[in-house]
C-alpha cells in the first residue's frame, strides 16, 4: 500500500505517536482480566467450555446450544463472564424462577416475574481450572445479583460431588431434586440473597443492572476465599 508521504509529497508527515510497549496498547484495548454480562455472540465459546467441562464428566450438558442462545437473548443480565484478554475462560448463566422448587420447566424457562435466580451452569476452561476462579466468579455473581431488587434467593442443583464446592460458597442443601437427567439425579442447593448492601470495596465492580459495562477485576476479588 502507498504511503501518505509518497502520494502525497506536500502534506507533511504526520508525527509518530509516543511509543508504547505492545503489552500496555494490549491491555489498553483487551484488559487483562475482566467480567461482563453475555450476549448470544458469546454463545459458543460457552458452549464449547461447558461441553468439556460436562460431556468428560456426566456425559450430560446442563445446557445445549440452542439453550445457550435462548436464555442470553431473554436475560442476559443474569450471565457473567470473565475473560482474560478478550478470551472468555469461565462463566455462569441463570434465569429467573418463580418457585419454592425447580421443577422440569425450570431448565428451559425463564420466568421474568420470578424472585429466584436459578443458576444453571457455571463452568471453567479446562487450561484456567485449579486456579480458584469458579469460586471467584460465584462470588462475584452472588454480590451482583443482591443489586437486583426483586431478587431473594438463588437455587442450583448439581450432583452430590459438587456440593463440598458449592457449600464452601454458602449455598445450603435443599434436600433431592425433583428433576432427572438420562440417569443422573441432583441435589437442590439454595443461596438467600438479602439486602442490598453489598461489599462497598467491590461496589465499582458491580453495576451491570444500570450499566451493562465491561469492568475488570480486581486484587480484592483475586483474595476472595469462599
Amino acid at each position: 500500500i502507498m504511503s501518505v508521504v509518497g502520494a502525497q509529497p506536500f502534506i507533511k508527515p504526520m508525527q509518530s505517536p509516543p511509543s508504547v510497549s505492545p503489552g500496555i496498547q494490549r491491555r489498553h484495548t483487551l484488559p487483562a482480566s475482566e467480567v461482563r454480562p453475555l450476549n448470544t455472540q458469546d454463545a459458543i465459546s460457552v458452549f464449547e467450555i461447558e461441553r468439556e467441562a460436562f460431556i468428560s464428566v456426566s456425559g450430560e450438558c446442563p445446557l445445549h446450544l440452542d439453550e445457550v442462545r435462548h436464555f442470553l437473548t431473554l436475560c442476559p443480565e443474569l450471565s457473567m463472564g470473565w475473560f482474560e484478554e478478550g478470551r472468555l475462560v469461565a462463566f455462569i448463566i441463570g434465569s429467573l424462577w418463580d418457585q419454592d422448587r425447580l421443577t422440569t420447566e425450570a431448565l428451559t424457562l425463564h420466568k421474568p416475574c420470578g424472585s429466584t435466580v436459578h443458576i444453571h451452569v457455571l463452568a471453567v476452561h479446562r487450561t484456567f481450572r485449579q486456579q480458584g476462579k469458579g469460586p471467584i466468579l460465584m462470588w462475584r455473581y452472588l454480590q451482583y445479583l443482591r443489586c437486583l431488587p426483586n431478587v431473594r434467593r438463588a437455587v442450583l442443583m448439581c450432583e452430590d460431588f459438587l456440593i463440598p464446592f458449592y457449600r464452601k460458597s454458602g449455598f445450603k442443601v435443599l434436600g433431592r431434586c425433583a428433576i432427572t437427567v438420562a440417569n443422573l439425579t441432583f441435589t437442590e442447593m439454595w443461596y438467600p440473597i438479602s439486602g442490598h448492601a453489598y461489599m462497598r470495596r467491590n461496589s465499582e465492580a458491580i453495576r451491570f443492572p444500570q450499566h451493562p459495562l465491561t469492568v475488570p477485576l480486581t486484587k480484592t476479588d483475586e483474595r476472595v476465599d469462599v
